[in-house]
């Protein structure tokens, strides 16, 4: 199936293993509560046990240079019609949701110390963006 929208997450290269999992976790949770027309139904096997729904459309997950990031960040900031979502290492520090915003908040744009972006939007423009990346191995 072909969706007219896309989902991709991009992660920093020099990330260790569990933080390049941790960041796509939070980002992935981000564009679900984002969008949340993109969340399926909820899953039930065979024996009735029921379990949360997921994204409805796959996520494709990218991994770039610190250079490369700040580049996806600073095109989609560009864009009113793609939604995005940033982690930046501050919050590898912190253990709160208000601690996180307040790491965020406390930079420009252009100073975040990103280590994940996730994108969203019109699948074209989102190709766009991400051109050139390389998906997570």
């Amino acid at each position: 199936m072909r969706f007219d929208t896309k989902i991709g997450i991009v992660v920093r290269d020099d990330l260790a293993a569990w933080q390049r999992l941790n960041v796509t976790a939070f980002l992935s949770s981000a564009v679900a509560a984002g969008a949340p027309e993109l969340i399926g139904e909820p899953y039930e096997d065979g024996s009735g046990n029921r379990y949360l729904p997921m994204l409805g459309q796959p996520v494709l997950v990218y991994t770039a240079s610190a250079e490369q990031l700040a580049s996806v960040h600073a095109r989609v900031l560009t864009r009113a019609d793609i939604s995005e979502a940033v982690y930046i290492e501050d919050m590898f520090k912190t253990g709160n949701d208000a601690d996180n915003r307040a790491t965020v908040l406390a930079r420009a744009a252009g100073d975040l110390p990103l280590v994940g972006v996730a994108v969203h939007g019109p699948r074209n423009p989102v190709d766009k963006i991400l051109k050139g990346l390389s998906l997570h191995p």
